[in-house]
């Protein structure tokens, strides 16, 4: 069993939480300086509460070990004192996750993002145990507040309403969920239910293609790799909701309404893809390069991307709101 040295944590994950890209060169390997400019710009973003690092956005099913740790270092010397740091753990090994965990809380990461072991996916619903072993390896190297990642019951990965249940009972580091469930009865029901427990365990939505719904059904942050673009955006709207201005969350939504259903069109795969498209559209990154099996996005599409954040008035230096 891997173990560390406990600390006292009392960090509860909760606001905007953009998660951020990883920048590449035409050969793929990472640009340091672009990536580090990236971060910064979201750590310069008024609101923003946290950004997640090695998560889904980033790529990281196609990074190495050894660049998720220096990416994580670049994280922590970039924005660490500014904005809270969350580290991905995606690993489908529990002991790899334990790991991976441990080296995030040395380099200096505040929470974990635990992505669920993809192993899970081929019944693993029915064998609630083997997730909330998984959980319970990775709380035992680390004492950082954990974030389990919900994931839509179509993928397998979705774990039923009674091992969330099971998880936030037995492992008393779990602080928050990000939802992907993508059903809005459930998340309702998971909104309502884990943040309604003794020790609630808040939620995080990442239904970023339906944000303003989600958002008034009661979640206390999200977490997005639709913020490494509109962070600000979601900023305004997550603010209008907490304030219950309903017209304000509706003017925000309304301006949102076209890149949030340009980045989440089908195919799903290519949601990150778009985020670095638009970046590179908006200037703020030099190109949009993505790891095989990831591919460039063809030009019919890119345009579409273009038109939408003129829509959203998204410009380089962030959100532009009409006069109200």
């Amino acid at each position: 069993m891997i173990t560390m040295k406990k600390r006292t944590e009392s960090y509860v994950p909760q606001g905007v939480i953009p998660a951020a890209l990883t920048i590449f060169r035409d050969d793929y390997s990472i640009d340091w300086k672009a990536t580090r400019r990236h971060f910064r710009f979201l750590a310069a973003t008024p609101g923003v509460s946290a950004i997640t690092f090695n998560g889904h956005a980033a790529e990281v099913h196609a990074l190495t070990v050894a660049e998720q740790q220096r990416l994580l270092e670049l994280a922590v010397d970039t924005v660490a004192g500014q904005v809270r740091v969350v580290a991905g753990i995606y690993a489908d090994g529990s002991q790899q996750a334990a790991r991976l965990a441990a080296l995030a809380a040395r380099t200096g990461a505040e929470a974990l993002l635990v992505v669920p072991s993809h192993t899970l996916m081929l019944g693993g619903q029915l064998r609630p145990e083997m997730a909330v072993a998984h959980h319970r390896c990775i709380a035992d190297a680390t004492d950082l507040p954990l974030i389990m990642f919900q994931y839509p019951v179509a993928t397998g990965l979705g774990m039923p309403w009674e091992t969330l249940l099971r998880l936030a009972r037995e492992v008393p580091t779990i602080r928050a969920m990000k939802d992907w469930c993508h059903d809005p009865l459930l998340h309702e029901k998971f909104t309502r239910g884990l943040q309604g427990l003794p020790r609630p365990v808040n939620m995080l939505t990442t239904h970023s293609s339906w944000l303003m719904a989600s958002l008034v059904l009661g979640a206390r942050g999200l977490l997005s790799g639709a913020g490494s673009v509109i962070a600000d955006m979601q900023v305004a709207l997550f603010e209008a909701v907490q304030a219950n201005d309903l017209a304000r969350a509706r003017a925000v939504n309304d301006a949102m309404f076209p890149i949030a259903q340009a980045l989440y069109a089908p195919p799903f795969v290519d949601m990150h893809n778009r985020m670095k498209e638009c970046l590179a559209l908006l200037g703020r990154i030099e190109k949009a390069v993505v790891r095989p099996p990831l591919m460039k996005l063809p030009a019919r599409e890119i345009a579409g991307l273009r038109r939408a954040l003129r829509a959203a008035r998204v410009t380089r230096d962030g959100w532009m709101p009409a006069e109200r």
